[in-house]
């Protein structure tokens, strides 16, 4: 078992724990590259929480003493106090939190905290952390995806009608409503938010009991430590419980295809936004000026949004990366997970806060979209249906069709400008009946099937969206 001296002066060197096996200190360049105290302090509760299970299952176990567990859950719960007022001092040469809050525990409770370690390695007991950590992050950020699904619901209803162009190869290509665009984001939320619950699902299971890696000699109870952690089961193989963040890395994926639908949508808001498009305004808290040209309006969140993206995919590599090459089991390599998880999780936190106020604030310019909507023949696929319903091939009226926007596009008219007498001398399938198909309410109004760009189906659309919510 560790022995941690029972004092609370700072140790000399970070061999403290393990230094009957060594003749010199480590260095102090060694000492400030080997730490990981900076950052994997964020993990205090969690290593708190975790070790308080694992006191309690000792006890139950007669592996510690009534007495020990009793000091220790008071010992811990002075230094959970101490960390959450912020008054937890945290010592670099102690090199983790692990080792900080097992030294500040013996300094207050003697040989009782000693003891604590007992049946545990720092492997399996940072394993336990990282997914106790990134299980209450998952839970936030799948309450933030609803939070943003919600106010893009609400956007998307007040634009059930609203016709705008859309869009491949940004070409104009046919009329749709602004709801059901929305609502296409709204559909990438929703697989984001199954991913983040099936990835939860391998997260939730219990490392703690693999000690270093091979297991541990004395009669623990894992499935009980489980159980008071709210883990659904346990690591199978000690080997894989302590060497394989495959885990962070499912979550890293899942994350960096948020960031990538989002990205998207930034990419819209930006686009939109600007004068050619005249789409959409911001509201002024989510934009900026330039320091040189006072009328610039700078969509800044969307761009940083996008750039940020980058950052999350980043991080997936650098995981992928870290773990392409280690032998089992346990490798200093993997203090490398942290830094990138903890960034993961906090872009991905704020950008989904800001995201969902920044779309309560869109104000949309029906005018411009539905001006738009008029330019590039977005019916052109309507005409080619109505004669294909007559009877016509389809092949032959996209082609008629093909010789009448060339038609209307050299005397710089819309379809639904030509004379009944213009559009017949490329068919003469073509009667009075047509001008409400070329019409963009027309052309929207007849994608009346589930999945379409109907109002009425966009409406519905939105019903069964909130009923998945609830």
């Amino acid at each position: 078992m560790a022995t941690i001296p029972n004092n609370s002066e700072p140790v000399e060197n970070a061999n403290t724990t393990w230094s009957g096996r060594f003749e010199e200190p480590v260095s102090e360049l060694v000492q400030r590259y080997t730490a990981s105290i900076n950052f994997d302090q964020r993990l205090a509760e969690y290593d708190i929480q975790g070790s308080l299970a694992h006191a309690r299952m000792l006890a139950a176990g007669s592996i510690i003493g009534a007495d020990d567990l009793a000091a220790i859950e008071a010992g811990l719960g002075q230094i959970l106090n101490e960390v959450r007022r912020g008054q937890f001092v945290w010592k670099l040469e102690l090199e983790d939190v692990h080792l900080n809050i097992e030294k500040r525990l013996t300094t207050l409770i003697g040989d009782a905290g000693k003891r604590l370690h007992t049946a545990r390695s720092r492997n399996d007991q940072v394993a336990t952390d990282v997914r106790l950590y990134l299980r209450a992050a998952i839970d936030s950020i799948i309450d933030l995806i609803h939070a943003l699904q919600r106010a893009l619901l609400d956007l998307a209803e007040a634009h059930v009608d609203t016709v705008m162009p859309g869009f491949t190869h940004l070409q104009v290509a046919q009329p749709v409503v602004f709801g059901h665009h929305i609502m296409a984001y709204f559909e990438m939320l929703k697989r984001d938010v199954q991913r983040m619950s099936d990835c939860r699902k391998r997260v939730n299971k219990l490392p703690l009991g693999a000690a270093a890696l091979a297991g541990t000699s004395y009669p623990i109870n894992r499935e009980m430590v489980a159980r008071q952690l709210g883990f659904d089961g346990v690591c199978e193989n000690s080997l894989d419980a302590v060497s394989d963040r495959d885990f962070a890395i499912e979550f890293c994926a899942a994350a960096a295809l948020v960031m990538t639908h989002l990205s998207r949508l930034s990419e819209e808001l930006i686009l939109w936004m600007s004068p050619s498009f005249g789409f959409i305004e911001l509201a002024d808290r989510f934009c900026t000026g330039s320091s040189i040209m006072p009328q610039k309006k700078n969509p800044d969140v969307p761009e940083l949004v996008r750039g940020k993206s980058g950052r999350v995919n980043g991080h997936l590599v650098a995981l992928l990366t870290l773990m392409k090459a280690q032998p089992l089991a346990y490798n200093k390599d993997n203090q490398e997970d942290k830094e990138p998880l903890f960034d993961t999780v906090d872009t991905l936190l704020d950008t989904l806060r800001i995201y969902a106020e920044l779309m309560t604030g869109i104000r949309v310019n029906r005018e411009a979209m539905r001006e738009a909507a008029m330019r590039g023949y977005a019916t052109a696929t309507d005409l080619a249906d109505y004669l294909t319903k007559k009877g016509m091939p389809f092949r032959e009226a996209h082609e008629a069709v093909a010789q009448a926007v060339r038609f209307a596009n050299k005397s710089g008219r819309d379809l639904s400008a030509l004379t009944l007498a213009e559009l017949r001398q490329f068919s003469s399938l073509i009667d009075g009946d047509i001008f409400a198909v070329l019409t963009l309410e027309g052309s929207v109004n007849s994608r009346d099937h589930v999945g379409g760009t109907a109002p009425a189906q966009v409406s519905a659309a939105i019903a069964n969206a909130r009923t998945w919510l609830a």
